[in-house]
C-alpha cells in the first residue's frame, strides 16, 4: 500500500513540475459553453479537458470527487451537499458504500498498473483541474473546496465508483440487498437510451450513419459534458458523464460509437453461514475466517468538530459483506475488478482508425459493462453486447438475480466469459443495427440471434414498446436521408396509441357512455405523439396508467402477448374491451380533473425548466413505445404541472462523409456553475426539438468564438 501511495505522490509532483512549462494548449470556448481543446500531445489534451471540465462544473466535480473518494460525510456532513449515487441521499451511506467496496485502495493500485504514458495523463487531467482552481478560487464553493487539490488518482477512482458500483452492480446498496432477500430483484427496463448505426447501403447519401442518445437522469453525477479535443493524429468530439477524463460517446473522422445500458449480471450476492461465533463462514463443509479490516470513518458536525465512526469490512471468499441483518449475512462479488484499464481502452477505441483496430481494443474487455454500438466512415456497422460476464456452472438470469447459497464452491465464479462468447451483430444483411436497451438477440431485423448459443445466465429482459419503435421506423426506411435520421430522433409517436388505439375508439363509439365518446373523439383527432402541442396525449397517458399499471410495464391487458420473434406486431389489441372502456371513462375523469380538458396540450403541463428558463417540454415515457424519452416529475406538491428530470442528456448524429457532419445537442447546457450563461441555454432547442451543428473544423469555432484560454 506504501508503494502505491508513493507512486500517487510522484505523479502528483510530476503534475506540479509539468505545469510550470508552457504547455502549448488552447481552449477556444464556443458560443454554447462548448471547450475545443488544441494541444500538442496527449498530455496536453489531459490538462485541458481538465481544466474546461472544473471552468464548467467545478462544484459539481468536487463534490463527485469527495464522494468517490469516501469522505463526503467527512466534508459536509451525514446528509449535506446534496443528493448521492448511493443511500438515498445520505453522504454517510455513500461512504459506507464505497469503503466497503474497497473502491479508493483499488483505484491507488490501478493507478500504479498504468503505462508511464497514461500515468502522465492522469497527472496532467488533475493538474488542469488544480490550475483552474487556483485561478479562479472565488468561482467555486468555499466548501466544495475542501476537496482540493485534485489527484491523479481522484479520475480514475471517480470512474471505478460509478461504472463498477452504479451500472455495472445495479446499485447494490444494502437497500437493494433488502429487496432481493424479499424476492425482489427489481423490474422495469435497465435503461431508455437510444443508439443506431446505418450502413452505406440503407443510406440515401451512401454515408454510414451513426445516433447517439443516452438518456440518463437530469444534473449530479450523470451530468453529460460535451467537448472537442484535437491533437496531432488526434480529433474527437463527443461526451461523457463529468469528472471522467475520456469521451464515453465519440466520433472522429474514421469512426464512432455510442452506449446503453445492458442488462448483465456481473454482481451477485451470496448469503452466508455464519459459525457459531460469528468469526467465520462454512465453505464447502468447513469454517473459513473472515479476512477483517477496519476503518474510521469522520462526520463533520454542526459545530465544525467531527464525529468519528468505525467501519468493519469483512470479507468472504466472494466479497464484502454488505448486509448483516435479522440472522442473515450477505456478501457481494462483482466481476471486473481486476481489470484496470478501462480508461486507457475507451481512449484507444476512439483513437481507432478501423475496425480491426477497434475491435482489438473492445475485446480487452476491461469496459465491464453496456451495450456499444459502432460505425466508421468505411461502412461497417456493430452493436455488441459488452461486459465481464462471469462464467457460472448453471442457473439462469432469474436465478443470478436472487440470492445465491454461498457455503459451496459449487456457486462462486472466478473467471469472465470471453469476448467470444457474448451476443454481437457485425455487419448484418439488414444493413442497420439498433440497441434501446433491449435484450441482446434482436440488435437489427431480420437476423435473430439464438439465445440458447450464448451463455444462460445472460438473460435480456422484457421488450419494450420502445424498442418495437425503433425497429419499426428502421425497417421502414430502405433509405435513410441525415435529415431524416434528425426527424426520427425526435420522433414522440406512442407506439402504444398504434397497438391498440383504433380497437379502443371503435368499441368506445359504440358501446360507450357519452363520457367514452367525448374522450374517444379527442384522441380520434390526436396526432398520437407527444409533442408540445398535442392535444390527448395527457388523457392517452391516463388511459395507458390503466392499461400497463402505473410504471407502464403490464402486458397483461394485450389480446396478443409480446413475441420478440415479431416485434412489428405483437403485443397488440385489447384482450377485455369492455374493461378497456371503463379504463378510458376513469381516465377521462382524472383528465379533466387533473388538467381542466381533455385536449390541453402535452406542453402546457410537461414542462422544460432550469432556473429562469420555462418552457413546453415534448417526450414521453418510453415504456409506452416513445423513442424521444423524458420523464417528468411534479414542479411542485399538488401542482398538474410537471417538469422534466430525465431524458436527453448528450445527443449526436452523425454522418461519416468527407468530411464528416454532426447535429449535436447537450438538452440542460453545458455548465452547472452559478452565474453562467450556458446552465440552460439549449433548452429552447431542445423544446424546438431541434439540434445544433457541431463546430467540428478550427474555422467553424472561430466563427462562433465566445473567449479562449491558453496555457
Amino acid at each position: 500500500m506504501k508503494h502505491f501511495r508513493i507512486v500517487t505522490l510522484l505523479a502528483f509532483l510530476a503534475a506540479i513540475r509539468l505545469a510550470a512549462a508552457p504547455r502549448g494548449v488552447e481552449i477556444l470556448w464556443d458560443k454554447f459553453g462548448v471547450p475545443h481543446i488544441y494541444a500538442q500531445n496527449m498530455e496536453g489534451l489531459f490538462f485541458g479537458y481538465g481544466y474546461a471540465q472544473m471552468q464548467s462544473h467545478g462544484d459539481l466535480v468536487l463534490k463527485l470527487y469527495g464522494e468517490s473518494r469516501g469522505r463526503a460525510a467527512e466534508y459536509w456532513g451525514e446528509k449535506g451537499g446534496g443528493p448521492v449515487l448511493f443511500g438515498s441521499g445520505s453522504n454517510l451511506e455513500n461512504d459506507r458504500w464505497v469503503r466497503l467496496n474497497g473502491a479508493p485502495e483499488r483505484a491507488d493500485q490501478w493507478l500504479a498498473q498504468q503505462s508511464p504514458e497514461y500515468q502522465r495523463c492522469f497527472a496532467a487531467f488533475a493538474e488542469g483541474m488544480n490550475t483552474y482552481a487556483e485561478r479562479h478560487p472565488e468561482k467555486l464553493d468555499p466548501a466544495r473546496r475542501k476537496v482540493l487539490p485534485i489527484r491523479p488518482v481522484d479520475s480514475l477512482l471517480h470512474v471505478h465508483k460509478i461504472v463498477h458500483f452504479g451500472y455495472l452492480s445495479g446499485m447494490r446498496t444494502v437497500e437493494s440487498a433488502a429487496k432481493a432477500l424479499s424476492g425482489d430483484a427489481g423490474a422495469g427496463a435497465a435503461g431508455e437510451s437510444n443508439a443506431w448505426a446505418i450502413a452505406p447501403s440503407r443510406t440515401a447519401a451512401g454515408h454510414t450513419l451513426l445516433l447517439m442518445n443516452p438518456h440518463l437522469p437530469w444534473g449530479d453525477w450523470s451530468t453529460y459534458y460535451e467537448a472537442q479535443l484535437v491533437a496531432p493524429g488526434i480529433g474527437l468530439y463527443g461526451s461523457s458523464q463529468i469528472g471522467f477524463p475520456m469521451l464515453r460517446f465519440v466520433f472522429s473522422d474514421f469512426l464512432g460509437f455510442t452506449q446503453t445500458v445492458n442488462s448483465i449480471d456481473a454482481s451477485d450476492l451470496y448469503r452466508l453461514t455464519l459459525s457459531p461465533d460469528g468469526q467465520g463462514y462454512v465453505y464447502d463443509g468447513a469454517v473459513r475466517p473472515f479476512e477483517q479490516s477496519e476503518q474510521t470513518l469522520r462526520i463533520l458536525q454542526a459545530d465544525g468538530s467531527f464525529r468519528e465512526e468505525r467501519l468493519v469490512v469483512r470479507k468472504s471468499v466472494h466479497g464484502p459483506v454488505v448486509w448483516d441483518k435479522g440472522g442473515v449475512t450477505l456478501a457481494v462479488r462483482t466481476a471486473g475488478l481486476d481489470r484496470p484499464f478501462m480508461i486507457e481502452q475507451y481512449w484507444k477505441m476512439a483513437l481507432a482508425r478501423s475496425f480491426p483496430e477497434y475491435e482489438t481494443q473492445l475485446k480487452r474487455l476491461q469496459v465491464p459493462t453496456f451495450n456499444i454500438t459502432y460505425a466508421d466512415r468505411d461502412g461497417h456497422i456493430m452493436c455488441s453486447y459488452n461486459g465481464t460476464l462471469p462464467k457460472r456452472a448453471t442457473g439462469d438470469a432469474k436465478y443470478w438475480a436472487g440470492v445465491i447459497p454461498g457455503d459451496t464452491s459449487a456457486t462462486l465464479w472466478t473467471e469472465v466469459h470471453p469476448y467470444e462468447d457474448l451476443p454481437k451483430v457485425v455487419d448484418p444483411m439488414s444493413g442497420w443495427v439498433q440497441n434501446t436497451n433491449n435484450p441482446p438477440w434482436i440488435g437489427t431485423f431480420p437476423g435473430l440471434l439464438d439465445p440458447a448459443k450464448y451463455p444462460a445466465s445472460i438473460g435480456g429482459g422484457q421488450l419494450s414498446l420502445r424498442t418495437m419503435n425503433s425497429l419499426r421506423m428502421l425497417h421502414d426506411t430502405p433509405s435513410m436521408t441525415f435529415d431524416e435520421l434528425v426527424a426520427k430522433k425526435h420522433s414522440t409517436h406512442f407506439e402504444l396509441a398504434d397497438r391498440v388505439l383504433d380497437d379502443l375508439l371503435a368499441t368506445a363509439e359504440k358501446t360507450g357512455s357519452d363520457e367514452a365518446k367525448r374522450a374517444a373523439a379527442v384522441l380520434k383527432a390526436w396526432d398520437r405523439r407527444c409533442d408540445n402541442e398535442s392535444r390527448g396525449a395527457l388523457l392517452f397517458e391516463a388511459f395507458a396508467g390503466k392499461f400497463m399499471g402505473p410504471a407502464f410495464l403490464s402486458m397483461k391487458n394485450f389480446a396478443v402477448a409480446p413475441d420478440w420473434h415479431q416485434p412489428l406486431t405483437t403485443p397488440r389489441g385489447l384482450k377485455d374491451a369492455a374493461l378497456a372502456v371503463k379504463m378510458l371513462e376513469d381516465a377521462a375523469a382524472e383528465t379533466i380533473k387533473r388538467y381542466g380538458a381533455l385536449d390541453a396540450p402535452w406542453g402546457e403541463f410537461r414542462r422544460f425548466q432550469i432556473g429562469a428558463t420555462d418552457l413546453p417540454g415534448n417526450g414521453g415515457d418510453g415504456n409506452l413505445g416513445v423513442f424521444r424519452v423524458t420523464r417528468y416529475a411534479p414542479v411542485a406538491k399538488g401542482s398538474p404541472k410537471q417538469k422534466a428530470t430525465f431524458g436527453d442528456t448528450f445527443a449526436a448524429l452523425v454522418e461519416f462523409g468527407t468530411p464528416v457532419r454532426a447535429q449535436v445537442l447537450t438538452s440542460y447546457g453545458n455548465s452547472s456553475q452559478p452565474g453562467s450563461p450556458h446552465n440552460e441555454d439549449q433548452l429552447p432547442l431542445l423544446s424546438q426539438e431541434r439540434m445544433r451543428p457541431a463546430l467540428i473544423r478550427r474555422a467553424d469555432v472561430e466563427a462562433n468564438l465566445e473567449s479562449r484560454d491558453a496555457f
